[in-house]
C-alpha cells in the first residue's frame, strides 16, 4: 500500500492568523430582513473578516410576523458599519425563494454587485404556516418545502455552475436541531424540511469536493431573535447551562470561521452550536 505523502509542518508565518481571514472575498447572506436575525449576525461577522456581503430579504416575509421587518438600508448600514477591508462592500437586494427562478436570478444579481460569489450563507426559512402530524395538510408541506429546502438546493446549483470556472468555495445551510431528543412534533412542515438539509449535507459536500468547495450545515439551537417572551423564555434560559439563550452572534461565529481558509479541512458536518442546551424535558414547553 502507498504512503499518503506527509503534509509539511505549517511555518511560523503561516500558523499566524490573518486578522482578515476573508479580505477580497464576497459572500451571499440570505434571509437579512431585520437586525435581530442570525443573517444580520453572520453578515457583520462576515464584513468584520474582510468580505464584502450581499444581502438577500423578502421583507414581506417578516413584515407580517410579530417581530416585523426592518427597513433594508437599516440592515445595510448595520452591517457596512462592520466592514474591516476599506476595499469591501454591502450591497442588498429582494427576493421571494418560493418562486424556482429566484434562487439563480439571486447569484446573478449578487455577483454583478460585487463580483463572483465565494461564499453561500443559505440562512433563510419560512416562519409560520406549520402545524402538528394531525394539522399539517399539502399547502403547508408544500410552502416549507418551496422555501426551507428546494430554493436551498437551487442556490447550491447556481452557486457550483459559477465557481465551475474558479474552483474553491464555501457553503452554509442552516438546520434546526430536528433530529435530536424529541423532535418538532408542532412544527411538521418545517421540521421535515429541515431534516432534508442536515441529511443531504454529505452528499453535497461529496458532490463539490472536486471544485473544493466544502458544505456544512450549522444547527444553531434556540436564538433569541425576538420571537418568545415572559415565562416561556425564562424557562427556555434556564435549560442552557450559562442561564441564558443563544445570541445571534454565537453561531455567526461559527458560521465566519468556517467561510475561512482554516476550516477547509471541515465538510460534510451537521453542527450543533446550542451552547450545551438541555432539551425538553417532558415538564417543558408544550
Amino acid at each position: 500500500m502507498r504512503a499518503m505523502p506527509l503534509l509539511p509542518d505549517p511555518t511560523p508565518e503561516e500558523l499566524r492568523r490573518d486578522p482578515l481571514p476573508l479580505r477580497g472575498r464576497t459572500a451571499l447572506v440570505t434571509g437579512a430582513s431585520r437586525r435581530g436575525g442570525i443573517g444580520y449576525a453572520v453578515a457583520r461577522r462576515l464584513a468584520a473578516y474582510g468580505a464584502s456581503i450581499y444581502l438577500h430579504h423578502h421583507i414581506p416575509h417578516d413584515a407580517e410576523k410579530p417581530w416585523g421587518a426592518d427597513r433594508p438600508e437599516e440592515v445595510v448600514a448595520g452591517v457596512r458599519a462592520a466592514l474591516a477591508d476599506p476595499n469591501a462592500r454591502v450591497a442588498d437586494g429582494p427576493g421571494d425563494l418560493s418562486d424556482p427562478q429566484a434562487p439563480a436570478r439571486l447569484l446573478t444579481q449578487a455577483a454583478a454587485a460585487l463580483g463572483p460569489i465565494d461564499i453561500l450563507i443559505a440562512n433563510h426559512a419560512l416562519s409560520g404556516g406549520d402545524g402538528t402530524l394531525d394539522t399539517v395538510d399539502a399547502d403547508m408541506l408544500d410552502a416549507h418545502w418551496s422555501i426551507d429546502t428546494r430554493s436551498v438546493i437551487l442556490l447550491i446549483q447556481a452557486f457550483a455552475r459559477a465557481r465551475a470556472v474558479a474552483p474553491g468555495g464555501r457553503v452554509v445551510m442552516m438546520s434546526s436541531g430536528q433530529d435530536i431528543a424529541d423532535g418538532m412534533p408542532g412544527e411538521f412542515a418545517y421540521a421535515l424540511q429541515k431534516g432534508a438539509l442536515a441529511s443531504i449535507t454529505r452528499t453535497l459536500a461529496t458532490s463539490l469536493a472536486d471544485r473544493r468547495i466544502t458544505v456544512n450545515t450549522v444547527n444553531p439551537g434556540p436564538v433569541d431573535t425576538d420571537y418568545m417572551s415572559g415565562a416561556d423564555y425564562e424557562y427556555v434560559a434556564s435549560l442552557f447551562p450559562a442561564g441564558r439563550w443563544g445570541m445571534p452572534d454565537d453561531p455567526a461565529r461559527l458560521i465566519a470561521w468556517l467561510a475561512t481558509d482554516e476550516a477547509e479541512w471541515i465538510t460534510g458536518n451537521v453542527i450543533d452550536s446550542e451552547g450545551g442546551f438541555r432539551r425538553w424535558p417532558p415538564e417543558g414547553l408544550g
